[in-house]
């Protein structure tokens, strides 16, 4: 993985901004640069953050491209058939209840979101649920037992 291959690109991303968590919850936390992109997003219900998973940023890990997730018991899976942290690029996407948009401030208080404190935004895109749900998806077996809804209280870290 580490090799590029002649026709390979290189991509630069710029983080937003910074996830922030508190004992009062969970702040997405924007550059001002960023802050007039926020506005109108408080008339949505949910954001989809995507987001660095910066702990997990190394040769190692960006190689890594089969685990025994945690949720599955021993079964082994591919980086793209889980949520794995580690993966070729450690991006990660959560969708995360929006509680309110300061868009002069730049902060977005949400529920729900896996990262950890100071990982690094990448975008912030507002839930269509016409465009971001699908009627008749389904998940492999080694998964049954999963809830067919994401608890209103989120299933991320706690703050």
């Amino acid at each position: 993985m580490s090799e590029k291959s002649s026709n390979a690109s290189t991509y630069i991303l710029n983080p937003i901004g910074t996830v922030q968590r508190t004992e009062n919850g969970v702040n997405l936390l924007l550059e001002p640069a960023c802050r007039p992109g926020l506005a109108s997003l408080g008339e949505f219900s949910h954001v989809i953050v995507l987001w660095w998973v910066h702990g997990f940023d190394n040769e190692e890990f960006r190689n890594k491209l089969q685990c025994k997730p945690p949720y599955a018991g021993d079964h082994l899976t591919g980086v793209f058939a889980c949520r794995a942290e580690y993966r070729p690029n450690p991006i990660a996407l959560t969708p995360c209840k929006i509680l309110s948009v300061d868009e002069e401030k730049g902060i977005v208080r949400v529920v729900n979101i896996d990262a950890v404190d100071g990982s690094p935004l990448l975008d912030l895109k507002a839930y269509f649920p016409v465009l971001d749900r699908i009627r008749e998806a389904h998940i492999p077996a080694w998964l049954s037992g999963w809830p067919e809804w994401q608890p209103e209280e989120g299933i991320g870290l706690e703050p």
